[in-house]
């Protein structure tokens, strides 16, 4: 008899419940929010379609004479930075701010960072533990011959480009930076995986340290308190930062500035958010 009548109770409670979402009213004029607009991308370089998420500033017509900075994100899907990182750029927009110019953000949605945003490997460790990686040639040349040319001639740009890169999209930034420095005038390098390749990019002898360089750069180099790395425990996140970032202010050139940030609230999970929005107060202050 129990049991016939928790059956019951149970028929009844979920009749009623479908019920009562059935009755629930239609709510009119009811439109999407927009953040942005979505564009694809077919890459040869990659041999596959990449999807960008895009972000335009408020006043942008494709009409206007006006030209807007413009700021790659890698983790740029809408379930990684996008939305926060075009979020942030919005509000350092607002005329009682008005410290970050109008920009266009471009998220570069992920395939397979691991396979993007790192160098070929010859450590055993490293190719188990990551057997898609090694692609960063490949990507590099994906920004540079396709994916810059196609954003300039869409969309209303100026000569000034950013890109922000946390972890190992932090470590494409830096190598990006070291071999190809001329794709950006800005670098937001935030928790670069340097441990990649037991830190080999420290080693090298980029072209920004030599006093011919020319290009005026601005980079900015965020960390929280994140401990060891992954694999190579030689190797810790706050340490490897702060040499990269000793080693380019050993920079001859006089066109390089370059600033480091320990966030020790932070860890490698929350350290994003907090380290861009400092990026851009020094990137754009008056002192820089």
């Amino acid at each position: 008899m129990k049991n016939l009548f928790y059956f019951f109770a149970v028929y009844l409670y979920f009749t009623a419940a479908y019920g009562q979402q059935n009755s629930l009213p239609t709510i009119p004029n009811t439109k999407p929010f927009l953040l942005g607009v979505i564009d694809e991308l077919q890459s040869k370089e990659l041999g596959e379609k990449r999807i960008l998420n895009i972000y335009l500033p408020e006043g942008y017509h494709e009409n206007d004479t006006t030209k807007y900075p413009v700021i790659y994100l890698l983790d740029g899907s809408a379930d990684e930075d996008f939305i926060h990182i075009a979020g942030l750029v919005q509000y350092f927009n607002f005329p009682w701010i008005n410290t970050l110019p109008k920009s266009i953000v471009v998220g570069i949605a992920n395939v397979d960072r691991r396979r993007d945003f790192t160098s070929p490997s010859t450590h055993e460790i490293v190719t188990k533990k990551y057997p898609s990686a090694g692609g960063s040639q490949r990507f590099m040349s994906f920004i540079e011959k396709e994916l810059q040319p196609y954003i300039d001639k869409k969309y209303k740009t100026s000569t000034t480009k950013t890109i922000i890169g946390q972890s190992l999209g932090g470590l494409v930034a830096t190598e990006i930076l070291f071999t190809k420095p001329q794709l950006f005038d800005k670098y937001i390098i935030i928790s670069p995986s340097i441990w990649w390749n037991d830190g080999d990019l420290l080693k090298k002898n980029p072209k920004i340290l030599q006093a011919t360089f020319t290009k005026s750069l601005d980079i900015y180099i965020g960390v929280g308190k994140e401990g060891l790395a992954p694999i190579f425990d030689n190797h810790t996140m706050e340490e490897d930062a702060k040499l990269l970032a000793d080693k380019i202010k050993q920079t001859q050139s006089k066109n390089i500035k370059v600033h480091f940030d320990f966030l020790p609230a932070e860890n490698h999970a929350t350290v994003t958010h907090p380290a861009v929005f400092n990026a851009f107060r020094w990137l754009y202050s008056k002192t820089n």
